[in-house]
Protein backbone atom coordinates (compact mmCIF):
# COMPACT_ATOMS: atom_id res chain seq x y z
CA UNK A 1 0.00 0.00 0.00
CA UNK A 2 2.77 2.15 0.75
CA UNK A 3 4.83 1.86 -2.61
CA UNK A 4 1.43 2.51 -4.07
CA UNK A 5 1.32 5.58 -2.51
CA UNK A 6 4.37 6.64 -3.37
CA UNK A 7 4.46 5.84 -7.25
CA UNK A 8 1.02 8.07 -7.57
CA UNK A 9 2.80 10.95 -5.74
CA UNK A 10 5.89 10.21 -8.19
CA UNK A 11 3.71 10.54 -11.34
CA UNK A 12 2.16 13.68 -10.03
CA UNK A 13 5.24 15.70 -9.69
CA UNK A 14 5.81 15.66 -13.59
CA UNK A 15 2.92 18.06 -14.16
CA UNK A 16 5.18 21.23 -13.22
CA UNK A 17 7.78 20.42 -15.02
CA UNK A 18 5.98 20.27 -18.17
CA UNK A 19 3.96 23.79 -17.47
CA UNK A 20 7.23 25.16 -16.90
CA UNK A 21 8.29 23.72 -20.11
CA UNK A 22 5.05 25.14 -22.24
CA UNK A 23 5.53 28.39 -20.41
CA UNK A 24 8.97 28.93 -21.66
CA UNK A 25 8.02 28.05 -25.41
CA UNK A 26 5.08 30.20 -25.08
CA UNK A 27 7.52 33.14 -24.27
CA UNK A 28 10.03 32.07 -27.36
CA UNK A 29 7.17 32.07 -29.50
CA UNK A 30 6.02 35.93 -27.99
CA UNK A 31 9.77 37.08 -28.47
CA UNK A 32 9.99 35.63 -31.93
CA UNK A 33 6.72 37.77 -32.94
CA UNK A 34 8.40 40.87 -31.31
CA UNK A 35 10.90 40.82 -33.10
CA UNK A 36 9.05 39.97 -36.39
CA UNK A 37 7.14 43.05 -35.64
CA UNK A 38 10.05 45.61 -35.37
CA UNK A 39 12.09 44.14 -38.24
CA UNK A 40 8.66 44.82 -40.38
CA UNK A 41 8.12 48.74 -38.84
CA UNK A 42 12.33 49.27 -38.92
CA UNK A 43 11.77 47.85 -43.34
CA UNK A 44 9.29 50.19 -43.61
CA UNK A 45 11.10 53.59 -42.04
CA UNK A 46 14.23 52.35 -44.08
CA UNK A 47 12.05 52.26 -47.51
CA UNK A 48 10.30 55.75 -46.48
CA UNK A 49 13.59 57.08 -45.77
CA UNK A 50 14.89 55.89 -49.50
CA UNK A 51 12.16 56.93 -51.29
CA UNK A 52 12.86 60.73 -49.78
CA UNK A 53 16.26 60.72 -50.83
CA UNK A 54 15.34 59.34 -54.59
CA UNK A 55 12.55 62.21 -54.80
CA UNK A 56 15.38 64.49 -53.48
CA UNK A 57 18.15 62.96 -56.13
CA UNK A 58 15.92 63.07 -58.82
CA UNK A 59 14.67 67.02 -58.53
CA UNK A 60 18.54 67.41 -58.36
CA UNK A 61 18.92 65.89 -61.46
CA UNK A 62 16.30 68.09 -63.05
CA UNK A 63 17.50 70.87 -61.83
CA UNK A 64 20.74 70.32 -63.02
CA UNK A 65 19.70 69.46 -66.56
CA UNK A 66 17.80 72.87 -66.92
CA UNK A 67 21.43 74.45 -65.82
CA UNK A 68 23.19 72.55 -68.56
CA UNK A 69 20.27 73.51 -71.36
CA UNK A 70 21.54 77.18 -70.06
CA UNK A 71 25.09 76.83 -70.27
CA UNK A 72 24.94 75.07 -73.79
CA UNK A 73 22.61 77.82 -74.93
CA UNK A 74 25.32 80.21 -74.11
CA UNK A 75 28.13 78.11 -74.97
CA UNK A 76 26.08 78.44 -78.84
CA UNK A 77 25.81 82.08 -78.00
CA UNK A 78 29.56 82.39 -77.15
CA UNK A 79 30.61 80.45 -80.51
CA UNK A 80 28.46 82.50 -83.09
CA UNK A 81 30.05 85.35 -81.06
CA UNK A 82 33.51 84.28 -81.53
CA UNK A 83 32.95 83.46 -85.55
CA UNK A 84 31.74 86.88 -85.99
CA UNK A 85 34.93 88.25 -84.37
CA UNK A 86 37.10 86.15 -86.49
CA UNK A 87 35.56 87.51 -89.76
CA UNK A 88 35.32 90.93 -88.57
CA UNK A 89 39.30 90.28 -87.70
CA UNK A 90 39.84 88.73 -91.17
CA UNK A 91 38.43 91.82 -92.89
CA UNK A 92 40.68 93.91 -91.06
CA UNK A 93 43.18 92.14 -91.55
CA UNK A 94 42.67 92.27 -95.55
CA UNK A 95 41.97 95.79 -95.26
CA UNK A 96 45.23 96.58 -93.63
CA UNK A 97 47.11 94.62 -96.06
CA UNK A 98 45.47 96.65 -98.59
CA UNK A 99 46.42 99.82 -96.56
CA UNK A 100 49.87 98.76 -96.38
CA UNK A 101 50.12 97.86 -99.92
CA UNK A 102 48.38 101.06 -100.95
CA UNK A 103 51.00 103.15 -98.68
CA UNK A 104 54.34 101.17 -100.44
CA UNK A 105 52.81 102.07 -103.66
CA UNK A 106 52.47 105.55 -102.89
CA UNK A 107 55.87 105.95 -101.40
CA UNK A 108 57.47 103.82 -104.63
CA UNK A 109 55.93 106.34 -106.33
CA UNK A 110 56.83 109.92 -104.74
CA UNK A 111 60.63 108.75 -105.09
CA UNK A 112 61.78 111.57 -102.92
CA UNK A 113 59.59 110.97 -100.27
CA UNK A 114 61.45 108.97 -97.18
CA UNK A 115 58.26 108.19 -95.34
CA UNK A 116 54.50 107.82 -95.74
CA UNK A 117 52.22 110.94 -95.73
CA UNK A 118 50.83 112.00 -92.23
CA UNK A 119 47.20 110.48 -93.48
CA UNK A 120 48.82 107.39 -94.22
CA UNK A 121 50.08 106.70 -90.89
CA UNK A 122 47.33 108.13 -88.95
CA UNK A 123 45.18 105.43 -90.64
CA UNK A 124 47.86 102.87 -90.17
CA UNK A 125 48.04 103.27 -86.57
CA UNK A 126 44.11 102.86 -86.44
CA UNK A 127 44.58 99.79 -88.48
CA UNK A 128 47.04 98.75 -85.68
CA UNK A 129 44.87 99.44 -82.70
CA UNK A 130 41.96 98.07 -83.89
CA UNK A 131 43.39 94.57 -84.72
CA UNK A 132 45.29 94.48 -81.53
CA UNK A 133 41.62 95.28 -79.54
CA UNK A 134 40.07 92.73 -82.09
CA UNK A 135 43.25 90.38 -80.77
CA UNK A 136 42.46 91.17 -77.43
CA UNK A 137 38.87 90.23 -77.28
CA UNK A 138 39.12 87.36 -79.06
CA UNK A 139 41.70 86.20 -76.42
CA UNK A 140 38.83 86.82 -73.59
CA UNK A 141 36.08 85.19 -75.69
CA UNK A 142 37.92 81.76 -75.82
CA UNK A 143 38.96 81.72 -72.39
CA UNK A 144 35.53 82.48 -71.41
CA UNK A 145 34.33 79.75 -73.76
CA UNK A 146 37.34 77.69 -71.94
CA UNK A 147 35.52 77.99 -68.34
CA UNK A 148 32.28 77.75 -69.59
CA UNK A 149 32.93 74.44 -71.41
CA UNK A 150 34.83 73.15 -68.05
CA UNK A 151 31.35 74.20 -66.01
CA UNK A 152 29.76 71.94 -68.59
CA UNK A 153 32.08 68.74 -68.19
CA UNK A 154 31.72 69.44 -63.91
CA UNK A 155 27.74 69.68 -64.15
CA UNK A 156 27.87 66.34 -67.19
CA UNK A 157 30.02 64.63 -64.33
CA UNK A 158 27.34 65.17 -61.60
CA UNK A 159 24.41 64.34 -63.53
CA UNK A 160 26.39 61.07 -64.56
CA UNK A 161 26.76 60.47 -60.48
CA UNK A 162 22.95 60.97 -60.10
CA UNK A 163 21.85 58.76 -62.76
CA UNK A 164 24.22 56.14 -61.42
CA UNK A 165 22.19 56.49 -57.57
CA UNK A 166 18.86 56.64 -59.40
CA UNK A 167 19.75 53.40 -61.04
CA UNK A 168 20.78 51.92 -58.40
CA UNK A 169 17.59 53.15 -56.40
CA UNK A 170 15.54 51.51 -59.61
CA UNK A 171 17.80 48.07 -59.72
CA UNK A 172 16.76 48.23 -55.50
CA UNK A 173 12.70 48.59 -55.92
CA UNK A 174 12.85 45.63 -58.97
CA UNK A 175 15.06 43.80 -56.15
CA UNK A 176 12.30 44.15 -53.60
CA UNK A 177 9.61 43.39 -56.40
CA UNK A 178 11.63 40.10 -57.04
CA UNK A 179 11.62 38.95 -53.24
CA UNK A 180 7.50 39.60 -53.20
CA UNK A 181 6.99 37.56 -56.53
CA UNK A 182 9.27 34.71 -54.78
CA UNK A 183 6.96 35.26 -51.39
CA UNK A 184 4.03 35.24 -54.08
CA UNK A 185 4.79 31.79 -56.40
CA UNK A 186 6.09 29.82 -52.95
CA UNK A 187 3.17 30.14 -50.90
CA UNK A 188 1.19 29.56 -54.60
CA UNK A 189 3.18 26.50 -54.84
CA UNK A 190 2.95 24.87 -51.34
CA UNK A 191 -0.72 25.17 -51.45
CA UNK A 192 -0.87 23.87 -55.18
CA UNK A 193 1.61 21.29 -55.15
CA UNK A 194 -0.76 18.31 -55.48
CA UNK A 195 -2.87 19.89 -57.72
CA UNK A 196 -2.47 18.37 -61.57
CA UNK A 197 -1.90 20.71 -64.39
CA UNK A 198 -0.56 23.61 -62.54
CA UNK A 199 3.53 24.42 -62.10
CA UNK A 200 5.91 27.18 -62.64
CA UNK A 201 7.73 28.05 -65.70
CA UNK A 202 10.61 30.11 -65.50
CA UNK A 203 9.08 33.81 -63.40
CA UNK A 204 5.20 32.54 -64.42
CA UNK A 205 2.66 30.24 -62.32
CA UNK A 206 0.83 28.22 -65.01
CA UNK A 207 -2.37 26.68 -64.95
CA UNK A 208 -3.69 24.37 -67.84
CA UNK A 209 -6.71 25.57 -69.44
CA UNK A 210 -8.41 22.41 -68.44
CA UNK A 211 -7.91 22.98 -64.79
CA UNK A 212 -9.92 26.38 -65.06
CA UNK A 213 -12.09 25.83 -68.54
CA UNK A 214 -14.42 23.64 -70.33
CA UNK A 215 -13.15 22.97 -73.19
CA UNK A 216 -13.70 25.63 -76.21
CA UNK A 217 -15.22 28.11 -73.25
CA UNK A 218 -14.44 31.39 -71.78
CA UNK A 219 -16.64 30.52 -68.55
CA UNK A 220 -14.56 29.38 -65.48
CA UNK A 221 -16.08 25.84 -63.94
CA UNK A 222 -16.89 25.80 -60.48
CA UNK A 223 -13.22 24.17 -60.05
CA UNK A 224 -11.28 27.05 -62.02
CA UNK A 225 -13.39 29.51 -59.65
CA UNK A 226 -12.20 27.56 -56.31
CA UNK A 227 -8.44 27.84 -58.12
CA UNK A 228 -9.02 31.45 -58.56
CA UNK A 229 -10.09 32.25 -55.12
CA UNK A 230 -7.19 30.72 -53.31
CA UNK A 231 -4.75 32.49 -55.68
CA UNK A 232 -6.55 35.67 -55.10
CA UNK A 233 -6.28 35.00 -51.59
CA UNK A 234 -2.58 34.13 -51.84
CA UNK A 235 -1.92 37.39 -53.75
CA UNK A 236 -4.02 40.17 -51.10
CA UNK A 237 -1.55 38.27 -48.45
CA UNK A 238 1.65 38.70 -50.28
CA UNK A 239 1.18 42.21 -51.76
CA UNK A 240 -0.15 43.78 -48.51
CA UNK A 241 3.08 44.19 -47.44
CA UNK A 242 4.56 45.83 -50.74
CA UNK A 243 5.22 49.38 -50.58
CA UNK A 244 2.78 51.34 -52.12
CA UNK A 245 5.63 53.76 -54.07
CA UNK A 246 6.52 49.78 -55.90
CA UNK A 247 5.01 49.78 -59.35
CA UNK A 248 3.74 45.81 -59.62
CA UNK A 249 1.35 44.60 -61.80
CA UNK A 250 0.28 40.90 -62.10
CA UNK A 251 -0.39 39.94 -65.83
CA UNK A 252 -2.76 37.44 -66.68
CA UNK A 253 -2.02 35.60 -70.10
CA UNK A 254 -4.10 33.48 -72.13
CA UNK A 255 -3.00 30.78 -74.42
CA UNK A 256 -4.01 28.42 -77.34
CA UNK A 257 -2.96 25.61 -78.94
CA UNK A 258 -2.59 26.23 -82.76
CA UNK A 259 -5.71 23.51 -83.70
CA UNK A 260 -8.93 25.87 -85.26
CA UNK A 261 -11.70 26.16 -82.93
CA UNK A 262 -15.34 25.41 -83.96
CA UNK A 263 -16.69 27.25 -81.20
CA UNK A 264 -18.77 30.84 -81.01
CA UNK A 265 -15.35 32.30 -80.95
CA UNK A 266 -14.26 33.32 -84.63
CA UNK A 267 -10.48 32.56 -83.68
CA UNK A 268 -8.10 31.49 -81.07
CA UNK A 269 -7.35 35.19 -80.59
CA UNK A 270 -10.36 36.20 -79.15
CA UNK A 271 -10.84 32.65 -77.00
CA UNK A 272 -7.43 33.38 -75.03
CA UNK A 273 -8.41 36.74 -74.81
CA UNK A 274 -11.46 36.21 -73.32
CA UNK A 275 -10.47 33.47 -71.01
CA UNK A 276 -7.41 35.46 -69.38
CA UNK A 277 -10.09 38.64 -68.93
CA UNK A 278 -12.33 36.47 -67.32
CA UNK A 279 -10.15 35.65 -64.63
CA UNK A 280 -9.14 39.06 -64.32
CA UNK A 281 -12.74 39.82 -63.49
CA UNK A 282 -13.21 37.50 -61.10
CA UNK A 283 -9.79 38.49 -58.94
CA UNK A 284 -11.17 41.87 -59.01
CA UNK A 285 -14.38 40.59 -57.72
CA UNK A 286 -12.03 38.61 -55.21
CA UNK A 287 -11.18 42.23 -54.26
CA UNK A 288 -7.65 43.07 -56.26
CA UNK A 289 -7.11 46.42 -56.94
CA UNK A 290 -8.48 46.77 -61.35
CA UNK A 291 -4.95 49.05 -60.94
CA UNK A 292 -2.41 46.53 -60.82
CA UNK A 293 -4.05 43.85 -63.27
CA UNK A 294 -3.60 43.06 -66.91
CA UNK A 295 -5.06 41.11 -69.47
CA UNK A 296 -3.50 39.65 -72.28
CA UNK A 297 -4.19 37.21 -75.42
CA UNK A 298 -1.59 35.20 -76.67
CA UNK A 299 -3.58 33.05 -79.07
CA UNK A 300 -1.53 30.16 -80.37
CA UNK A 301 1.64 32.17 -81.10
CA UNK A 302 3.77 31.82 -77.80
CA UNK A 303 3.88 27.56 -77.71
CA UNK A 304 5.61 26.03 -74.80
CA UNK A 305 5.96 22.80 -76.80
CA UNK A 306 6.28 22.60 -80.52
CA UNK A 307 5.17 18.96 -81.63
CA UNK A 308 1.94 18.02 -82.95
CA UNK A 309 -0.06 15.92 -80.67
CA UNK A 310 -2.31 16.11 -78.09
CA UNK A 311 0.22 16.46 -75.38
CA UNK A 312 1.67 19.19 -76.83
CA UNK A 313 -1.84 20.89 -77.66
CA UNK A 314 -2.89 20.70 -74.32
CA UNK A 315 0.64 22.08 -72.99
CA UNK A 316 -0.05 25.09 -75.24
CA UNK A 317 -3.58 25.35 -73.63
CA UNK A 318 -2.87 27.57 -70.30
CA UNK A 319 -2.99 30.80 -68.20
CA UNK A 320 0.12 32.40 -67.14
CA UNK A 321 0.41 34.75 -63.93
CA UNK A 322 3.04 36.82 -63.79
CA UNK A 323 4.34 39.79 -61.17
CA UNK A 324 6.15 42.28 -62.67
CA UNK A 325 6.62 46.40 -62.52
CA UNK A 326 4.73 48.25 -65.21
Amino acid sequence: MARRRRKLHAGLDAWPGYVDALSTLLMVVIFVLLVFVMGQTLLSAALNRREHVLEKLEGQTAELSRQLDTEHARNHALEDSVTGLQAQHTHDTEALSAETTEAEAARNAAQAASALSVADQTRVTQLNDELTDLNARLAALAQALDVSQKTVQNKDATIGDLSAKLNTALADKVGQLSRYRSEFFGRLRDILHNQKGVHVVGDRFVFQSEVLFPVGSAELSKEGQSEIHTLAQTLKSVTSHIPADIPWILRVDGHADRQPIHTAFPSNWELSSARAITVVKLLVAEGINPHHLAATGFADYQPLDTESNAAAYARNRRIEFRLTDR
